[in-house]
């Protein structure tokens, strides 16, 4: 028994400070009558060394003060017992001597007990935070969102919490009486009997995905964190178990494989790649598919600036230019050329939104290779384009021989000179074949418009009254081809209807600037003056819908046709930038 739990049954106990006080007065008791019988038998030759023992007992019974007292006592008793007369400056030696020995003792008995006293209300504070930690320990044990359990290295759970309990449909006296590899699925003991073993020896600790067994046979899926820990003093190892249910979370993680799976499966069937933009850091990133489309080698990631050697360099703005006044999202829609590595060239189409942030923005959308199409939408266009002209061929073919016809009876024999008929009606023939052989170019076509007018109308010229009047005004190619067919058509529903079939007809065609301020179009005008030979209903056919009554002209805009029975008049209107002036 220490001072410290003596002296704490002590203050604790009354009985046990009476018990103390009784014996200590017996000890004293008991010395002061040795000492007086000694004196008695022995005399001057007795010592008060005797009265040490007795003081240390008192001194360690008692406090400081009845052990001063007790040895204040004890002095007076002995040197009472050797008599007035006979006491030597030897007994007041000693005598002074166990009093300063007693008072020394009792001091020092004081100053144990205040030092143990201290140090075990140090060790009662430290002992109260270690309960209330374990505690604590024990509450957050128990109400745990997650499993939580202790093993040994044989596996065999010791202690488990109620979370787990809840997960595995077990008692926890149940789980005391099976192993921890006995609740995973069979499917999955082997891989964790492996990882137990090795626990402890190459891993204090490791984190593993196992399916778990529950009392009812069902399985669900579990995050095991099994830790080692040896304890110091030679106890023995123990295993901490943490059980996280994370079956929602997978079930989560396979229906996102699955949907990955689906869009994987989706892009490859439409030939679609993805790909990112990460416009501070001008870093692109993309799918394997996203690479192939443009040629270049697969990789995680590119800076922007590497695309510029394969992009065409007028479509490179679209690709490096930020629009720093669009809102924080919007849609992102361009087309690019792309120069393969091969040397051809490919059209990209890059589709998906832009966002924009105070610390920068991104693009991401998906690509898709534009080449075939755009080759089977010029192919289409071209076939379009080539039956268009053999629908025109063929009008303008089942026209020419009523065309020769109206030129032979126009053409009046001369003197009845045959020969001279014969070379006129040739030259009108020839000058017809001249604006044939125009119109049925393929390639480029340009020219004046004076020039186009005057060759239409040149196998007439001499015959009626016709007049060509306005500026020089030169058209493109593909623009002064569909002009001329506009004028050949006119003229053609002329030699057949109007002025040209009427001796006595007249044309006046003339075109002019229009002023500025209704725009900078050219204003063109076919004038027919003479008696028609049919009614003034317009008649629908491939002639009306080359000048536009049947809708777009093939050149111009806003067209107008007015017929009456004295005439015919048609205006065209033509941009400069349509016809290239």
């Amino acid at each position: 028994m220490s001072m410290s739990s003596q002296s704490r049954r002590s203050n604790s106990n009354p009985s046990g400070r009476l018990l103390t006080h009784i014996a200590s007065a017996s000890v004293l008791a008991a010395t002061l009558i040795f000492e007086i019988k000694s004196s008695a038998y022995i005399g001057q030759g007795a010592s008060f060394l005797e009265f040490i023992p007795a003081i240390i007992i008192i001194a360690y019974l008692e406090d400081r003060v009845p052990a001063l007292a007790a040895t204040i006592l004890m002095v007076a008793v002995g040197l009472w017992a050797r008599g007035h007369d006979q006491i030597s400056s030897g007994d007041w030696a000693r005598a002074i001597l166990l009093l300063v020995s007693g008072g020394v003792i009792a001091m020092t008995f004081h100053r144990l007990r205040q030092d143990l006293r201290e140090l075990l209300e140090v060790a009662e504070a430290r002992l109260a935070a270690v309960e209330a930690t374990e505690s604590r320990y024990r509450w957050a044990f128990e109400r745990a969102a997650m499993g939580f359990a202790n093993t040994n290295k044989k596996g065999e759970l010791l202690q488990s919490n109620r979370r787990l309990c809840e997960m595995t449909g077990y008692k926890e006296e149940e789980l005391a009486q099976l192993q921890l590899d006995t609740l995973a699925h069979p499917n999955d003991r082997d891989t964790l009997a492996q990882l137990l073993a090795r626990l402890g020896n190459d891993i204090s600790s490791f984190v593993s995905e196992v399916r778990l067994s529950r009392k009812d046979g069902t399985a669900f899926w579990a995050r095991l964190t099994l830790s080692s820990s040896v304890p110091e003093g030679g106890l023995s190892e123990s295993i901490f178990v943490v059980v996280d249910d994370i079956s929602e979370g997978r079930a989560v993680h396979e229906a996102l494989r699955a949907q990955k799976e689906w869009l994987d499966l989706a892009l490859s069937a439409g030939r679609l790649a993805t790909w990112r933009i990460d416009l501070k850091g001008g870093i692109v990133t993309g799918s394997d598919t996203f690479w192939d489309i443009l040629g270049l080698a697969q990789a995680n990631s590119r800076s922007l600036e590497e695309l510029s050697a394969v992009v065409h360099p007028a479509d490179w703005p679209k690709l490096a230019a930020s629009r720093k006044a669009a809102p924080s999202v919007t849609n992102y829609d361009v087309e690019i050329r792309v120069r393969r590595p091969d040397g051809h060239i490919r059209w990209v189409a890059l589709r998906g939104r832009e966002e924009r942030h105070d610390d920068g923005g991104q693009r991401l959308g998906v690509a898709a290779d534009l080449s075939e199409r755009r080759q089977t939408t010029l192919l289409r266009a071209a076939a379009k384009k080539r039956e268009r002209i053999m629908l025109e061929q063929r009008h303008r073919f089942g026209n020419v021989f009523a065309v020769i016809t109206a030129l032979v009876k126009m053409v009046d024999v001369p003197g009845n000179n045959v020969a001279k008929y014969k070379e006129m009606l040739i030259d009108r023939i020839r000058a017809l074949e001249a604006t044939h052989l125009l119109l049925s170019r393929n390639g480029s076509v340009s020219g004046a418009i004076n020039d186009l007018v005057a060759q239409e109308l040149h196998p007439y010229i001499g015959t009626r009254a016709i007049s060509v009047t306005g500026p020089s005004v030169a058209m493109s190619g593909g623009a002064a081809e569909s002009f001329a067919m506009i004028v050949h058509e006119l003229a053609t529903n002329s030699m057949k209807y109007g002025a040209l079939a009427d001796p006595k007809g007249r044309i006046d065609v003339s075109w002019t600037f229009a002023p500025e301020e209704t725009g900078s179009d050219i204003v063109f005008e076919w004038v027919e003056s003479g008696r028609r030979r049919t009614s003034s209903v317009v008649r629908h056919g491939f002639g009306s819908m080359i000048i536009g009554v049947d809708g777009a002209p093939l050149v111009g805009h806003s067209p107008r046709l007015e017929i009456s029975d004295q005439g015919l008049r048609y205006s065209l209107r033509l941009s400069r930038k349509e016809i290239g002036f």
